[in-house]
């Protein structure tokens, strides 16, 4: 069983630099004893990196409390405190880990100004998911953020030492206007629809026509964000459907 597990971090680690590059030593830590504690999956979409830290997802909470036989999971709209004429509301959720549990219980708000412009309109389901999340990670102990709980997505940074693998004399991810990087709304994207982090990634390369994402073009990257959103919107399993084909296929033995 041990071994096993620590095969399981190793190859959380690797999968994670794939994804975001070269980590520091503190971050491969704590993933490490993430993945240890709560057996994460960094391929399934269970966590995200962002300006060097780790946040846990909603499905990474899921599966958590899936593994842990969560006994339920109640939600109620507060009425009295929401606004729907602004767009305001705030949740309740109460996460029972036990059928005879007296529950733990997390509130979630969500309006436009605390929300990314990227899902305006949806704030009514956001406020349940930040509820959800925080009663979750209240029951499990869980000490890193969500990242639904998240005003913005905050921009992909890594320490000044370290040298970005995606750079080139035309950044595909950079920004001087204030916009969110390249690599961060793939990021989004990858989280509002649920997508395979590795999929996307190599599905990415292809459509780019690159052996690495960081070598595309901007023109090219932004083409590949605004058809991914375009046929995750339109129809998510079609597009999961087309991702599944960029899966290695698995060595059978007899």
């Amino acid at each position: 069983m041990k071994k096993s597990i620590t095969s399981y971090c190793i190859s959380n680690g690797r999968v994670a630099q794939t994804i975001w590059g070269p980590l520091p030593a503190s971050s491969k830590v704590l993933l490490r004893n993430l993945t240890k504690e709560y057996a994460i999956s960094v391929a399934a979409g269970d966590v995200a990196y962002l300006e060097g830290r780790w946040y846990i997802t909603h499905c990474g909470l899921l599966r958590i409390a899936e593994r842990r036989r969560c006994a339920g999971i109640n939600t109620t709209l507060e009425r009295h405190l929401s606004d729907p004429d602004s767009n305001r509301w705030i949740f309740k959720a109460t996460v029972f880990k036990t059928p005879s549990s007296k529950g733990f219980v997390g509130y979630g708000d969500a309006d436009p100004t605390n929300v990314s412009p990227r899902v305006h309109g949806a704030e009514m389901r956001l406020a349940e998911t930040r509820a959800v999340n925080r009663a979750l990670r209240k029951a499990y102990g869980i000490g890193i953020c969500s990242v639904e709980e998240l005003g913005s997505l905050p921009a992909v940074r890594r320490p000044a030492e370290e040298p970005n693998p995606v750079a080139n004399p035309h950044p595909t991810n950079g920004s001087n206007n204030g916009q969110p990087r390249l690599r961060d709304q793939l990021c989004l994207l990858i989280r509002q629809y649920n997508l395979n982090p590795t999929l996307v990634k190599a599905y990415a390369a292809d459509f780019c026509g690159t052996e690495k994402l960081g070598e595309a073009s901007r023109e090219r990257v932004e083409a590949l964000i605004r058809q991914l959103a375009k046929s995750a919107k339109e129809n998510r399993d079609a597009l999961q459907c087309r991702l599944s084909a960029y899966a290695r296929p698995q060595e059978v033995t007899t």
